[in-house]
């Protein structure tokens, strides 16, 4: 499902989105993420984020308590020029600037993501654990064939 990787030095951005507090612990994280997805496209929220810089959706993952067997937090949404005026019900972060590794996916989408992140976690990769991403593009064909990328923090 990984096409390609590469390194990039990534600037800092801000993310408006909702969020959720998770486990990757027996599929724990496929439930609460998926459940974003669902509110997130039935209730059309997209629409109440006003300061969103594009209609690229990010899915953060922040606040990790230990590393990829612990807890943190997802955030779906998408990039704003800032974080003044939250929509309340809404998530704020600031993604911070630094070194991340670019896995470029093929595949349907979202089986992809999933089985990137399987490698991902099976690899010996030495992490940050200060904030990890996917990045899908706006505006695909259709569902599955969203155009998605991960961008995981390096030390």
């Amino acid at each position: 499902m990984i096409a390609k990787t590469e390194r990039s030095s990534e600037n800092q951005f801000y993310l408006m989105g909702i969020s959720v507090r998770t486990t990757n612990k027996d599929g724990q994280s496929a439930k609460d993420i998926g459940g974003l997805w669902t509110r997130f496209i039935s209730e059309n929220l997209i629409d109440q984020i006003a300061d969103r810089i594009s209609d690229d959706m990010y899915c953060v993952y922040t606040d990790y308590e230990s590393d990829y067997t612990g807890q943190y937090t997802a955030i779906l949404g998408c990039k704003v020029s800032s974080l003044n005026g939250i929509t309340s019900g809404f998530t704020g972060t600031t993604v911070p600037s630094g070194e991340y590794l670019v896995y470029y996916l093929e595949g349907e989408f979202p089986a992809n993501i999933g089985a990137a992140w399987q490698q991902i976690w099976a690899s010996d990769i030495d992490r940050k654990y200060a904030a990890d991403y996917d990045f899908y593009k706006a505006n695909p064909k259709s569902f599955e064939e969203t155009e998605a990328r991960i961008y995981l923090g390096v030390k």
